[in-house]
């Protein structure tokens, strides 16, 4: 199984999880043109997705979802409340699931878990091929007992450092954005990403990549080095899905 990022951040998202003969893309955020540019740097197609998978209805996550479905029936998975909430998706390629329940596609095995996030029913996810597991955990403003359950001894985890708390308090947002970002349904700030390694066990930790990061209230430096700390390791060994780059594939063997 492998894993890679097309963008990560409140401009665009995207990321991509292979294994055996499936392609998924969590979430795009993107508009059709610019995630076929994004694959290509991935030297993927779009002809290669083989389903979207949404976590919540926030244009940064969805915004090309209905596209990419009308133009290339891609099949569309996603929560009764996140299609209710985003009724874009043509009907031929929804897909609803409940995010307490197991679901398939392909090759890959998904577990999927509500989050706190301010949508109408978001939920993020684990991926996994019978022998190792993705966490991925980014848009929660939270920490709860099951999403330290879900996350436990994973092989690699993508994971939300939105936001140094410092550089939120005293930045330039306006104070309702400042309290609903780091609320308790907004995003993950550094240091709740270290408190979450704290609580789960992270011995057979393959890859860890900070995402979702703010462009204005946070750096990969201030990031790194919460997680480091975290970890007791070294903070170069912890990757970045960034917004422009993304993320190069990583394998997990």
């Amino acid at each position: 199984m492998r894993f890679a990022s097309l963008g990560s951040g409140s401009r665009g998202n995207a990321t991509l999880v292979e294994s055996g003969r499936t392609c998924i893309m969590l979430d795009c955020g993107f508009s059709a043109t610019e995630t076929q540019r994004r694959l290509a740097s991935r030297e993927r197609h779009i002809d290669s997705i083989d389903a979207i998978l949404v976590t919540h209805e926030h244009g940064d996550h969805i915004r090309g979802v209905a596209a990419l479905a009308k133009k290339y029936d891609i099949p569309v998975w996603l929560t009764v409340g996140t299609a209710q909430a985003h009724q874009a998706i043509p009907d031929t390629a929804l897909n609803l699931f409940n995010p307490h329940e197991f679901l398939e596609v392909g090759d890959i095995q998904i577990e999927p878990y509500p989050v706190p996030h301010d949508a109408r029913e978001p939920c993020q996810f684990v991926f996994g091929d019978g022998a190792k597991r993705l966490g991925v955990l980014t848009d929660t403003g939270s920490l709860t007992e099951h999403i330290a359950k879900k996350l436990d001894g994973c092989d690699a985890l993508l994971l939300e450092c939105n936001h140094d708390t410092d550089m939120l308090a005293n930045g330039s947002y306006p104070p309702l954005l400042k309290q609903r970002v780091g609320g308790r349904a907004g995003h993950l700030s550094n240091n709740q990403a270290a408190q979450l390694l704290k609580k789960i066990t992270t011995s057979d930790l393959q890859h860890l990549v900070a995402a979702h990061l703010s462009e204005k209230n946070n750096t990969p430096e201030l990031a790194r080095a919460a997680l480091a700390a975290s970890m007791d390791c070294d903070a170069e060994w912890i990757g970045i899905a960034d917004q422009v780059d993304g993320l190069a594939w990583r394998e997990i063997t």
